[in-house]
């Protein structure tokens, strides 16, 4: 039996591929990984934490906030920029396809190479993160697009001698088809925090807010 692997943010993507890989490989071969960089609140670490003892699995956390200390990225602690309250769409009509204020530098990049090292260290053959087809549209997120996720899987494959690839199950569907498959593990979405700001309630008001609302309501559930 293989072991896999999953970066967990404590989001509704990245629970819906610890939900798939536990099915698929029960929980005691699925480790969780879930990385601070710097972020202003620790609300999706909290999260993260809660799926992770929902499903009964492994749970490891790294700091690399000190790699991103130079950003002036706005989900940063080190940056003063408000962090946008509107769409992604209406975000990159401003930037003219550059990626949006909430973009941390390489992020994916970083965390696929670190959890590189750690997957092989447990024994790991397979790495699942929860880069979708909604975040790399218009190039608001380049590091969650399928030729990102082809490249870093090519790589990651080579520099491991064909001992670890990567997963990226949603990279070619919405939001809106993630939630439909986890309503369908069961997922719970209730534990999980989408919200770019660390207050009691979701915001409601920024672009990740914007579009989990808007997935759970096509899927029939009324959750924030």
């Amino acid at each position: 039996m293989e072991k896999a692997l999953v970066l967990t943010s404590g989001g509704v993507d990245s629970t819906t591929c610890l939900a798939i890989a536990v099915e698929k490989y029960g929980k005691e071969n699925v480790v969780a990984l879930s990385v601070m960089y710097g972020q202003k609140h620790t609300k999706e670490i909290n999260a993260a934490k809660a799926v992770t003892e929902y499903y009964g699995v492994e749970h490891i956390s790294i700091d690399l906030a000190p790699l991103f200390a130079y950003s002036d990225c706005s989900l940063l602690s080190t940056s003063d920029k408000e962090i946008p309250k509107e769409s992604y769409a209406e975000q990159l009509e401003k930037t003219g396809g550059s990626p949006v204020s909430t973009y941390v530098p390489f992020r994916n990049g970083l965390f696929l190479s670190s959890a590189a090292s750690i997957a092989l260290s447990k024994d790991c053959s397979v790495i699942y993160y929860g880069a979708h087809h909604d975040d790399a549209a218009g190039n608001a997120y380049p590091d969650c697009s399928e030729e990102f996720n082809n490249a870093m899987n090519a790589a990651i494959n080579l520099g491991s001698g064909n001992m670890l690839r990567v997963e990226a199950p949603f990279v070619g569907i919405t939001k809106k088809d993630i939630v439909r498959i986890g309503k369908e593990l069961h997922v719970p979405y209730e534990l999980t925090w989408s919200c770019y700001e660390g207050g009691e309630k979701p915001c409601g008001k920024c672009a990740t807010c914007i579009d989990r609302k808007a997935a759970f309501l096509a899927n029939g559930i009324d959750l924030d």
